[in-house]
């Protein structure tokens, strides 16, 4: 859903829609969020406020289920979205754009648009990603793939002979020291 910022108030106006299943398309075949398992629900409210340039706040809640790919066995599994966020948004002044402009610390937490048209989809897709944990797990306890054959240690454990300790230093210990 594309925006014109120019048809915001001074004060506030809101936005409430859901995002079908087949809302999401993904961007890669790596991705890990596979799909929606049921409709997104999205209410966003825009804030205009006006000081030294011109800014908005995007404030909003995000809730619905995704079908997300386990880091560990790649098996896709259910996740629950709840996320409330908040986004700055600024028009650069027309100085910006012509030389080089210290930052003060209040900017580092606004986004520069070009243009007055945001998507929506965009900052929704964003919010999304950003409220998934860092590695995303389909239980506690998921044992991953082998990873010598690739099997899922989560269905049946494999036959195959694994060395203890980590894979990186393996090689150690063919190392041969001389005594003196």
């Amino acid at each position: 859903m594309i925006v014109d910022l120019r048809t915001i108030p001074h004060g506030s106006r809101d936005f409430e829609f859901l995002i079908g299943q087949d809302g999401w398309c993904s961007d890669k075949q790596e991705d890990q969020i596979l799909a929606f398992d049921a409709p997104l629900q999205a209410k966003i409210r825009i804030y205009r406020a006006v000081e030294k340039y011109e800014k908005y706040l995007l404030e909003g809640d995000i809730s619905g289920g995704l079908q997300v790919r386990c880091d560990r066995c790649l098996e896709p599994y259910h996740h629950d979205l709840r996320s409330h966020f908040r986004v700055f948004l600024a028009l650069p002044v027309p100085e910006m754009d012509k030389a080089e402009v210290e930052l003060v610390e209040e900017d580092l937490e606004v986004d520069f648009i070009r243009g007055e048209k945001i998507d929506l989809d965009e900052v929704i897709r964003e919010q999304i990603y950003l409220s998934l944990s860092m590695k995303s797990l389909c239980s506690e306890h998921c044992s991953g793939l082998c990873p010598i054959c690739g099997r899922n240690l989560n269905e049946r454990e494999c036959q195959c002979h694994r060395e203890q300790g980590h894979p990186g230093f393996l090689k150690l210990k063919n190392l041969k020291t001389q005594k003196k």
